[in-house]
């Protein structure tokens, strides 16, 4: 696949935004590894190749096992291989990517809600929100995995 342009020369300025974002919700207190998850479940709804690769690495170094990479997508059938608030989290993060189908509903935020204090839930609907962002851009400009080009 070939990229259509290259956005982060053409808008360093939007770019460098984005990663501000990024960094408030690395800095936020949220554990990395429940962050990555989530961007990597977002990534999966949303087919970014790109990101499904670079968050799956970023979880292997992490120390994440194997089987419980393969069970991201199917995490409601994968029995205790996901902790309660893994589970909230992964729930919240489906509800708020598929938002125009699911309208965030009260079921689903009640049970995050029960997870999370409320700024651990606030930051967490930014890093979701964050990782849309980064999967439309990265689709609409067909950005690939990068696995063997750079690693």
């Amino acid at each position: 696949m070939t990229q259509r342009l290259d956005y982060q020369k053409l808008s360093p300025a939007g770019v460098r935004a984005l990663g501000g974002v990024y960094m408030y919700v690395s800095n936020s207190g949220l554990p990395k590894a429940l962050v990555d998850l989530v961007f990597l479940r977002a990534s999966q709804i949303n087919g970014c190749a790109y990101c499904i690769d670079s968050h799956t690495r970023d979880l292997v170094k992490e120390g994440v096992p194997l089987e419980k990479l393969m069970l991201v997508s199917a995490w409601r059938e994968a029995g205790d291989i996901f902790s309660e608030k893994e589970r909230a989290a992964l729930q919240w993060t489906e509800a708020v990517t598929l938002i125009a189908q699911t309208s965030a509903p009260d079921d689903a935020f009640a049970v995050v809600q029960a997870q999370f204090e409320p700024k651990e839930l606030s930051d967490l609907t930014i890093a979701i929100g964050l990782i849309n962002t980064y999967n439309r851009i990265a689709i609409s400009f067909r950005r690939g995995p990068e696995g063997k080009a750079s690693h």
